[in-house]
């Protein structure tokens, strides 16, 4: 049986180099959802819980949205929350806030694959895309807290769809599956990315969280060409714009970035890339 030729596995290498930062996503992505899988079905204790909350190795951790949902629900402050999320904050503070949608959520990875349906039904004129203001997922924070506030009920976690998705690989429950269909059938057909995009407010947090990080995405002015072929990928396009289109920052420092790195592999100028803001200064 004839072997692919020469040429045939350097096209397979470049696809894997082009998709570089994507693959290693989505092998993240799914390696934690198994170990919640796995941890529940086998009883290894590993990473037992939901992306609400959890346990990594007996060490708590909690989402901080859902946090603040469950102390105005409960008008209580519960230690073990409290040290949960102050580890989450440490981590994303660290590595960019966002960075959770892109690395951790298994709705992300679903999202990305519903994008590409809906970018060539738009290309064949089947669909159009429709465009919302950016700032409606801050009213959409906002509503949240105080319907968890009002009602004494975290509202949000019942259609969360990373809590959803994760309840569903950890207990089989099907319920909530229900959302996330209805979520798709919207980006596929109607808005790129709306969930990410213009509601989300687990990601809105980490935006809150992940401004200051250090790790960015670096702009090498001298090398870029202007191409767009960053913003043409990117899930927020607007992140790269003072960098890119005005040339105004080395860094893009916006709290939306996901460090998906999407940008870093579409670069073919090599002007982007993944750097520790004032250490790479020193070094």
């Amino acid at each position: 049986m004839r072997g692919p030729g020469k040429r045939e596995v350097t096209v397979r290498n470049e696809e894997i180099q082009v998709h570089r930062m994507r693959n290693f996503r989505w092998a993240s992505i799914v390696f934690t959802s198994a170990l919640f899988f796995a941890s529940y079905a086998f009883d290894i204790q590993v990473l037992e819980g939901t992306l609400s909350g959890s346990r990594l190795l007996g060490f708590h951790l909690a989402d901080p949205y859902a946090t603040a949902q469950i102390i105005l629900a409960t008008r209580l402050i519960p230690v073990n929350l409290i040290i949960g999320v102050v580890t989450i904050g440490l981590v994303y503070l660290a590595l960019g806030g966002r960075t959770f949608c892109s690395w951790v959520c298994p709705y992300h990875l679903l999202a990305e694959w519903a994008e590409v349906l809906h970018l060539k039904l738009v290309a064949k004129r089947i669909v159009r895309n429709h465009t919302f203001d950016y700032k409606l997922k801050y009213v959409v924070w906002l509503l949240f807290l105080l319907l968890a506030l009002l009602t004494g009920f975290t509202v949000y976690e019942s259609v969360s769809p990373p809590a959803l998705l994760t309840r569903f690989f950890v207990y089989g429950s099907w319920g909530g599956l229900i959302v996330i269909a209805l979520l798709l059938a919207v980006e596929i057909l109607y808005s790129r990315r709306f969930w990410c995009r213009y509601l989300c407010p687990t990601g809105t947090t980490y935006n809150f969280i992940g401004r200051a990080a250090p790790l960015k995405i670096k702009w090498n002015q001298d090398r870029c060409t202007n191409c767009k072929e960053c913003q043409a990928v990117c899930m927020v396009p607007f992140v790269l714009a003072d960098t890119v289109n005005r040339g105004k920052l080395e860094y893009v420092t916006s709290g939306e970035c996901t460090r998906c790195g999407l940008c870093v592999d579409a670069c073919q100028d090599g002007a982007l890339k993944f750097s520790v803001r004032y250490l790479d200064k020193i070094v």
